[in-house]
């Protein structure tokens, strides 16, 4: 279904105008997209820079573990055109950064903790010299042993954050009286975020000691913190704004900090405009990636494939620092049961500290290392019984009345896995394709085919409760015109013009009227990360109840003149209507503002029904659940290892749509990065600690050659069975995880080049599965 064809039922909701004017559930195209194409898109290296702006460069440490003993400057300094070097002790404020562990520096003093990490930044006066003379910095540095996996962390008890126990029942006793009984070990490779725009930050000194920062980033009032608290000033003399991102994916959500910290305290030192913008490899030298994850499990069940225990140990790879991985672990934590009820289990999850660079957010934020390891295991149930996978995973799905509690005591209450994955079955001829398939394998000896439908069941909201919480500005100018603000950041992923569309549908306006403006921290402060698949949810139902103050002020107004109630007065297609009169909404406003009505107002939403216990891991962090599921073909050559996705169908739950064509789009690009992170995309570090796939010539994410001929995504008609804004769901990160289904159907293809050889054992398959990882899986390389 594409989006010209998806036309949801527009029914009237309560507080928003009849049907005939809605601009949500309709495709308005991106509100940037023009620009974007006609290059008049300002991104924060576009912003026309201040006479007198220098420009910073990172100093490197070249060394994954050491002390840090000297650093000598003299050749940079006498390098042309640089003005100054920055070290630890030109910090005025704290030398560590305000992050919630407090655990990372501003700059590295006494150790360094990987290769990549920032020591300094040289500032001179064009890009290009600083970068130059950034190189000719000379660091001393007595290394140190380097901790550089997390099996060799977990060994040492090497942890950026204490361990993470959840358990339900007694799944020691479950394993024992289990008819069957199957341990692994699976690892995932991490993910480069590879933003189109890289990170980048400038940084503008003002009167009286205060501060503009244009910064790249998810999180604007972060990033106002973390500038202050290296200034030592307070919070109000620092105004981040951020009009656009060129991609973002979590990797701008803590880490854009970094680099407007730096700005600023260059500009703060040599008292001009600093800006700071990484070059691509530096940036995969400095920033932090998906967390990698290894894992054990024990795994028991019964005779048609039905889970009773589960023993699963995590060890997620944190990096030098915490940054995220507290969160990221836990969200791993609650989804390790993805769609399915897990009676007797015990999760471990471990937070392992290594000499890398700072692992941090990514689409999904740990939820598809939670997800892929159960589907995982319940592929490799399905193969030791000789059962079609398929059914194993039907067989365990959570149910209605029972078997609907996680482990994490939350009650699923929304749940339509059942239906929507027989929906898929039949769509993409389930059936009849795996028996293709099987006669295709039969007769070729060489290529092999896989098929594999896996679901997704991805809770909704910060799992941090205190992030769940928005705000939002209304402007009604005297021609009728409208200018909405809010907390959230567009990154591309089409917020703003959603919030445009709830927006001119609350006042009854056409969707052209309505402009979203930059975020700012000085018009809405304190606002949360774009981030966790909340910013519609969050931010626009915060700019409805906005809008909703203002068009209530004006329902008052009219109804005055007109002599009825409030609740008479119609807000549609640009007019304002009571039973007695019609008048243009210009009109109205123009009369309001005469009669000195206000005309603008601040709208606040906080994410009802929800409650954590961080120390239990339990409790109802997520407002919903949005589902999916995903049937895919895949080939491989059993000769070279190489492998290509053929066709992929796509069911997924956006609730009731508010803009098709931008969900599509979100659907189509998740699976796609998804796909990425489990084949093509390959983070290797050296036994040195060296990250040696830091370019696009070793590093290899999807490209338009990989898209499938065959990809096919359908909308569920049914809405948000929670009171969300248009009756919507979130859509940024679930579909990411829909691509676990070519993991699982890479692995049915080796399955079926291996035949019947160790059936009775997991098939081990690293991800991403590379050609030589496919190679290793059916036995023709070593193991590493």
């Amino acid at each position: 279904m594409n989006a010209k064809e998806y036309s949801p039922e527009l029914s009237t909701l309560p507080g928003t105008p009849e049907a005939a004017a809605h601009a949500a559930g309709r495709s308005h195209p991106h509100e940037s997209a023009r620009a974007q194409v006609a290059g008049g898109a300002t991104y924060v290296d576009d912003i026309p820079e201040v006479r007198g702006t220098l420009y910073a460069a990172p100093i490197l440490s070249s060394v994954a573990h050491g002390r840090l003993r000297g650093v000598d400057a003299a050749a940079a300094l006498a390098m042309p055109g640089v003005r100054d070097v920055l070290l630890a002790d030109d910090i005025p404020g704290d030398r560590l950064l305000a992050a919630f562990s407090h655990d990372e520096p501003v700059f590295a003093f006494d150790t360094v903790q990987h290769i990549g990490q920032v020591v300094g930044v040289v500032v001179a006066e064009t890009v290009m010299q600083a970068r130059r003379a950034a190189r000719k910095v000379v660091l001393d540095i007595e290394p140190l042993p380097a901790v550089l996996s997390p099996r060799q962390a977990h060994a040492a008890q090497s942890y950026v954050l204490p361990p993470v126990t959840v358990r339900r029942g007694d799944p020691e006793r479950a394993l024992r009286d289990a008819p069957h009984v199957l341990s692994g070990t699976l690892e995932v490779g991490g993910q480069e975020h590879f933003y189109l725009e890289g990170q980048v930050a400038y940084a503008l000194p003002l009167e009286q000691n205060q501060w503009w920062i244009h910064s790249s980033t998810q999180h604007p009032g972060e990033v106002q913190h973390w500038v202050a608290h290296a200034l030592g000033i307070d919070n109000h003399a620092v105004r981040v704004e951020c009009r656009r991102m060129g991609g973002g994916f979590g990797g701008k959500e803590t880490q854009a900090g970094h680099l407007a910290v730096w700005a600023a305290l260059a500009a703060r030192k040599t008292g001009y405009p600093v800006k700071l913008r990484l070059d691509r490899d530096d940036d995969f030298m400095v920033t932090g990636k998906r967390h990698p994850f290894a894992y054990d499990w024990r795994v028991g069940f019964d005779d048609s494939g039905r889970i009773t225990a589960l023993d699963l140990t995590m060890l997620a790879n944190c990096g030098f620092s915490a940054d995220l991985s507290g969160p990221v672990a836990d969200r791993a934590v609650f989804h390790a049961d993805n769609a399915y009820f897990l009676s007797d289990v015990v999760i471990r999850s471990y937070r392992c500290k290594t000499n890398t660079q700072s692992h941090t957010a990514f689409r999904g934020f740990g939820g598809p290392q939670g997800v892929i390891v159960i589907e995982a295991i319940l592929g490799d149930i399905a193969r030791h019984l000789g059962h079609d996978a398929f059914d194993v995973r039907m067989r365990n799905l959570y149910g209605i009345t029972e078997r609907n509690v996680t482990h994490y005591q939350m009650q699923v209450e929304d749940n339509i896995l059942q239906p929507l994955l027989s929906r898929l079955e039949q769509t993409a001829r389930y059936r009849q394709r795996q028996a293709a398939i099987k006669a295709w394998n039969a007769a070729q000896p060489v290529m092999k085919r896989g098929l594999a439908i896996t679901p997704v069941k991805f809770g909704i909201s910060f799992t941090a409760t205190l992030f769940n919480q928005a705000g939002a500005l209304v402007h009604v100018y005297t021609d009728g015109s409208v200018q909405v603000n809010h907390g959230g950041t567009e990154m591309g992923q089409g917020l703003n013009t959603k919030v445009a569309q709830i927006v001119a549908d609350e006042l009854g306006v056409p969707f052209h009227r309505v402009l979203v403006t930059a975020s700012d921290t000085g018009k809405v402060p304190n606002a949360s990360a774009t981030a966790a698949s909340s910013g519609t949810d969050l931010n626009g139902r915060a700019a409805q109840f906005a809008a909703r103050n203002v068009r209530d002020n004006l329902a008052s107004f009219v109804c005055g003149l007109d002599g009825c109630g409030a609740g008479a007065i119609r807000f549609e297609d640009g007019r304002v209507i009571s039973p007695t009169r019609t008048r243009s909404f210009d009109e109205v406003v123009g009369m309001a503002y005469a009669n000195r009505i206000q005309l603008w107002s601040d709208g606040f939403y906080r994410t009802p029904k929800i409650h954590y216990d961080k120390h239990t891991l339990t409790g109802r962090p997520f407002y919903y659940f949005a589902y999916g599921a995903a049937a895919t073909e895949v080939v491989i050559d059993t000769l070279t290892g190489e492998s290509r996705v053929l066709k992929v169908d796509i069911l997924h739950d956006v609730g009731r749509s508010i803009n098709p064509a931008i969900d599509i789009g979100q659907i189509e690009g998740g699976f796609v990065q998804g796909m990425g992170w489990l084949t093509t995309e390959q983070l290797v570090w050296n036994d040195k600690g060296l990250l040696s796939t830091h370019a696009p010539s070793t590093y290899k994410i999807p490209a338009t050659g990989d898209i499938p001929e065959h990809f096919k995504v359908d909308l569920w008609p049914e809405p948000n069975r929670e009171d969300n804004v248009f009756g919507s769901k979130a859509v940024g990160e679930p579909p990411f995880m829909l691509a676990i289904s070519v993991y699982e159907a890479l692995r049915d293809a080796v399955a079926a080049a291996r035949g019947a050889h160790d059936k009775a054992q997991p098939l081990q398959l690293e991800a991403p599965a590379t050609a030589e990882n496919v190679l290793r899986a059916l036995g023709r390389l070593p193991a590493h």
